[in-house]
């Protein structure tokens, strides 16, 4: 039997593979971090920097929500949540670098960042995210 375009692969509701649940999940904490982050902005907001502050500390919340979205999207199996996560590593990785000097919280972001990108590369991750119905098996 055949699968028409509406059909869903037949592995579609088993849970995601390893390596997509590990990015997803980080993604997730990376989100929740920036939330807090966002939260800790808001609270040191003085008299003499107000704009400053709380437009800092909406970026972070909305990246924040971005990203926890896109983790969620990720883990369900949604391909266009594959580039802002992505990207968020890249990003991670370059703030890593600049904060080399603070030798245990660049490695901490290096380390997930690293994982992250290798876990969305793997091929188990790419076969999962593929729209086309079959690839996850093999089938082409």
């Amino acid at each position: 039997m055949t699968e028409g375009p509406t059909d869903h692969p037949a592995d579609a509701a088993a849970s995601p593979p390893p390596p997509l649940t590990v990015a997803a999940s980080l993604a997730a904490v990376q989100g929740l971090v920036l939330l807090v982050v966002a939260v800790l902005e808001l609270a040191s907001v003085s008299s003499d920097r107000v704009g400053l502050g709380l437009s800092t500390s909406l970026f972070f919340a909305a990246y924040g929500v971005v990203l926890i979205g896109a983790a969620f999207a990720l883990w369900r199996r949604h391909g266009w949540a594959r580039g802002p996560v992505l990207i968020t590593q890249l990003i991670v990785l370059g703030l890593a670098w600049n904060l080399r000097e603070h030798v245990l919280a660049a490695l901490g972001l290096a380390v997930v960042g690293l994982v992250v990108v290798a876990a969305l590369v793997h091929r188990d991750t790419l076969a999962a995210l593929d729209d086309r119905p079959g690839a996850a098996r093999g089938e082409d």
